[in-house]
């Protein structure tokens, strides 16, 4: 009886329906591992070494011992010292194999001695082969595993065989495949994998209540399209914000590297909530794991119908139309009255065109320049004569027939 009345405990009931609630939109989807220390094996499946960073490796030869540090960096070790052969960079340079390797990994800008003139100029490099198992020869040391074999292109160059046990492979990945808010971006996806912030909810990364439209590109190497299917939506807490889909993508247009879809999310805040709504976005695809990232919402304050936001732009049409028909209407009344009344016609009769000839003149500087004095006094061209004023007095002109000059006391 104590048992039944302690699950009956209304504490213990919201408890556990607060644990239920708030597992209701957790992300399945791959997401980006914490480091960069991961790769993808023959058939896409994600394959995440995180944990074996710095893991030592070493290989003891004649002269000189080789130690590789698991996606860290590869030595040379030997009495007169170490010599560098390059680091991981922060670059993912972890990818597949082929043939009896699977994996490959690539280290750069190792030690520059005797190595100025490499065609790269990244001084010393090495790429050490995985294996996933055994070494070939069946000599293998070491829990994790072993360096199989150690060869040399040149100097500068170091190739490694390493084998080791891996993980269990992860959830298979549609690589190629990305979001982002751009036709050439992935912010919420890249390379299949849901980006960190996007994997569930958080603030930081949440949209405002201003916001009433997102739209996210989405693109998919073109021979393997059509594997995508129509994205699905839902929303924590169910009541409270609608959230509708549109664009090519959800109609299930296959997406393209340089044709992507589009996917237009509209959400209206109906319900004001202090913490944000979690919206959480799932595309199935064919055969792998299927994209799931989560979008927050921030819900300040509740929204009008959409109609209401809508009705701003027609009063705004209708004034338009308005002063259009207005303006049409004056150009033709005035345009007969001053045909009619003022005996104007063609361009002359349209209204303001007065004050417009008036301002072409005025910008134009017509009227302002000064004359020439053969055109001022062309009625006395022939009678005109100039003197030199004296220097004590200012000469005036006196505009009378009977004198023959100008500038004369």
């Amino acid at each position: 009886m104590r048992s039944v009345k302690c699950c009956l405990n209304p504490s213990f009931i919201i408890i556990v329906v607060a644990a239920v609630l708030s597992q209701a939109l957790t992300v399945t989807s791959v997401v980006v591992p914490k480091s960069t220390c991961y790769a993808f094996d023959n058939s896409s499946h994600l394959l995440d070494f995180t944990d074996w960073i710095g893991s030592p490796f070493v290989y003891e030869g004649k002269d000189t011992d080789v130690v590789v540090r698991f996606c860290k960096d590869v030595e040379s070790r030997s009495q007169t010292g170490y010599v560098d052969f390059g680091r991981y960079d922060k670059f993912n340079y972890f990818v597949t194999g082929s043939g009896h390797v699977d994996l490959v990994q690539e280290f750069y800008n190792g030690d520059l001695l005797n190595c100025e003139h490499t065609f790269d100029k990244m001084g010393r490099t090495a790429q050490v082969n995985i294996i996933c198992g055994k070494c070939l020869n069946g000599q293998c040391k070491g829990q994790h595993g072993c360096i199989c074999n150690v060869s040399y292109e040149s100097t500068c160059r170091a190739i490694v065989e390493l084998a080791i046990q891996c993980e269990n492979p992860g959830p298979r990945v549609f690589k190629g495949f990305t979001v982002g808010f751009h036709p050439r971006s992935w912010e919420i996806v890249h390379n299949g994998l849901t980006q960190l912030g996007f994997e569930k909810s958080h603030p930081d990364f949440s949209f405002s209540t201003e916001q009433p439209h997102v739209t996210l590109y989405l693109t998919a190497i073109a021979s393997q399209s059509n594997l995508v299917k129509k994205p699905r939506v839902e929303v924590f807490p169910e009541n409270g914000l609608e959230v509708k889909l549109s664009g090519t993508a959800a109609t299930g247009n296959p997406p393209t590297t340089l044709s992507p879809s589009t996917l237009l999310l509209d959400w209206r805040c109906v319900k004001a909530r202090d913490t944000p709504y979690e919206v959480k976005i799932t595309i199935p695809v064919e055969g792998y794991e299927s994209i799931e990232f989560v979008l927050t919402k921030m819900c300040d304050s509740a929204q009008n119908q959409e109609e209401d936001a809508t009705r701003g732009w027609a009063i705004f049409g209708i004034i338009s139309c308005i002063l259009m028909v207005s303006s049409t209407l004056f150009c033709c009344g005035g345009f007969i009255y001053k045909t009619k009344m003022e005996s104007l016609h063609g361009i002359d009769a349209l209204p303001g065109m007065t004050v417009l000839s008036a301002c072409l003149e005025t910008v134009s500087g017509a009227g302002q320049g000064y004359s020439r004095i053969e055109e001022v006094n062309t009625g006395f061209t022939n009678e005109v004569s100039w003197e030199r004023p004296s220097s004590g007095t200012q000469g005036t002109w006196t505009p009378s027939p009977n004198e023959s000059k100008y500038g004369s006391m």
